[in-house]
């Protein structure tokens, strides 16, 4: 039994569920289109380039949350799962969570994307635990900051030192798949780091340390790195 930790965006789906959700926003007219998409544009290519502020792109991402009713936008983000993520969710990632289940490993998703976004997703994916970037709700709305320090490159192994602390699990064989290099601050901590359908960077990264690289996006559940 052993620890299996999964990033979410571009690992377990076929996309980045907190763009998407910002176009969302925007195709449903619940945003200003030239303004949020020319930012969300940027902050998503600042992401990938690894120069993200994550500070000032939650401020932008969470203010429709602090703009528009609660069950409103719970209605917004059903019709988002129905629409958007369910088409991308990916059934070599199912099968994969499913070889872990059965070994009897605990799982848990590690996303820098926010909860109200992504929740939803892990549950469809039937994993229990979730640690991602909290949106701040106080007296039954959300305020458009976020609890805590973000979930995201060195915070999401502070977040997971601190969920170890109060949970029976350990790092001892652990396992960590994820498509970013702005996870390697967590990659370089479990025993077992994977490369899912890797960007440049990590690609370089994981070839240089010998990890396994694998795919999701192939039609096939990968199997051989359960040999190591």
């Amino acid at each position: 039994m052993s620890l299996a930790i999964f990033d979410l965006d571009n690992t377990l789906i076929a996309d980045d569920s907190d763009y998407l959700w910002g176009q969302f926003l925007v195709d449903q007219g619940i945003v200003d289109k030239d303004y949020y998409e020319r930012a969300n544009a940027k902050f998503y290519d600042d992401y990938k380039q690894g120069t993200l502020d994550i500070v000032q792109f939650l401020r932008f991402s969470l203010r429709p949350l602090a703009n528009n009713h609660p069950e409103q936008l719970y209605h917004w983000r059903a019709q988002f799962i129905r629409d958007i993520i369910t088409p991308i969710l990916l059934k070599p990632a199912q099968q994969l969570i499913a070889k872990h289940r059965d070994r009897g490993d605990t799982l848990l998703v590690i996303t820098a994307t926010n909860r109200f976004v992504t929740q939803p997703i892990v549950e469809l994916y039937g994993i229990e635990h979730l640690l991602a970037t909290t949106p701040e709700f106080v007296d039954g709305k959300y305020t458009g900051d976020f609890k805590g320090i973000p979930c995201f490159q060195e915070g999401k192994v502070k977040l997971l030192e601190e969920w170890l602390k109060n949970s029976t699990e350990t790092m001892q064989n652990s396992w960590f798949y994820s498509d970013s290099h702005n996870d390697l601050p967590l990659l370089k901590l479990v025993e077992n780091p994977v490369a899912v359908d890797p960007d440049e960077k990590l690609m370089q990264f994981a070839k240089a340390a010998n990890w396994p690289v694998i795919s999701l996006r192939n039609g096939a559940c990968p199997t051989h790195h359960f040999h190591r």
